[in-house]
């Protein structure tokens, strides 16, 4: 960690994330496998947020974020853009919290991921991903109707509810040694990292991104925000051309470096994922997975801390990319 400005959030912001999300957040369980710490060579912690309220930690930040609104303006509603699991997320946390969300989302987003941001009463209004601009559209509806903005990662109050995975995850494993996390815009890792560092200095935080998509790995390397094509893969979670702007002044002053995985790989995760772990994990939640089967991630150290970021994919869907290539 260099010298610098002050971070955008700290351990205490995550501390207080966690008393807020006390008893609405899933506290999800840590999943074990002596298989997978076989094939790695590694004692594996598996943070099963796939299991947590809209199935992803997704709704962590969500809630921590609207619950921060002042009355007058949780009241007259929020907007969010997302391709899926933000979205579901907002919707789940303003029907929590007694409010309406409008939510940006990109006509190929997941059916399954729309039906449910639906489902909790969310009003849904979709752009092309390859040609439009989501945060220009949810920005103009937020202006014209007196929204409350709330974006996917790029939000202190975001980043402070994600960290609160980690946050259990030490908690309950103790001391680890690396902990491997998915990264999109970087607010999972932003947060993840933030509580990691500042429980255990010593701990390295390895971020992982689809071979297509390495926007925050380029930035990382360059010092500074790189945009890449929007990326085409089948992790639609983490199909995002340039890192956040505060997500990025934490993580490249925390984060110790990002792996790649490619789309077949994250489909054998996925696929082990059900068939040895017996969970379903959707494909940015089985980037972290992908990266330690696929020696990725480098020497694994003793003790290793896995965000299983999410399991929203519908059957379809999910009987499609684990289907045997042969």
């Amino acid at each position: 960690m260099t010298a610098g400005a002050p971070l955008p959030i700290t351990l205490d912001d995550v501390l207080d994330a966690a008393a807020r999300l006390k008893g609405v957040a899933h506290r999800t369980p840590v999943l074990r496998s002596r298989t997978l710490d076989g094939l790695v060579g590694a004692e594996v912690y598996l943070k099963c947020e796939n299991l947590q309220r809209a199935g992803a930690f997704k709704f962590r930040g969500a809630y921590n974020a609207l619950s921060r609104l002042a009355p007058a303006q949780l009241a007259r509603g929020v907007a969010a853009y997302s391709s899926g699991n933000h979205a579901q997320a907002v919707a789940l946390a303003a029907r929590e919290l007694g409010t309406t969300a409008v939510i940006v989302m990109p006509e190929d987003a997941p059916r399954s991921k729309r039906d449910a941001t639906a489902g909790y009463g969310a009003e849904i209004v979709t752009y092309d991903r390859y040609t439009g601009d989501r945060v220009a559209v949810a920005e103009a509806l937020a202006d014209e109707r007196g929204l409350a903005l709330v974006p996917p990662y790029d939000h202190p109050d975001v980043m402070a509810g994600q960290g609160t995975a980690a946050l259990e995850l030490l908690e309950e494993v103790g001391e680890l040694d690396l902990l491997v996390v998915p990264v999109g815009g970087g607010g999972l890792i932003a947060g993840s990292a933030t509580v990691a560092k500042g429980l255990r200095p010593d701990i390295r935080v390895t971020g992982v991104e689809p071979e297509a998509g390495d926007d925050t790995r380029r930035s990382l390397a360059a010092g500074r925000r790189v945009t890449v094509p929007v990326p085409r893969t089948i992790a639609d979670g983490q199909a995002l051309h340039t890192p956040g702007e505060l997500t990025f002044a934490v993580n490249r002053r925390l984060v110790d470096g990002i792996a790649l995985v490619s789309d077949d790989e994250i489909r054998d995760a996925m696929r082990f994922a059900f068939e040895r772990l017996k969970t379903v994990v959707e494909p940015s939640g089985a980037t972290p997975l992908a990266a330690l089967l696929a020696r990725r991630a480098g020497p694994l150290p003793p003790r290793v801390g896995v965000i299983v970021s999410g399991g929203n994919v519908d059957a379809a869907r999910f009987a499609a990319l684990c289907a045997d290539p042969a």
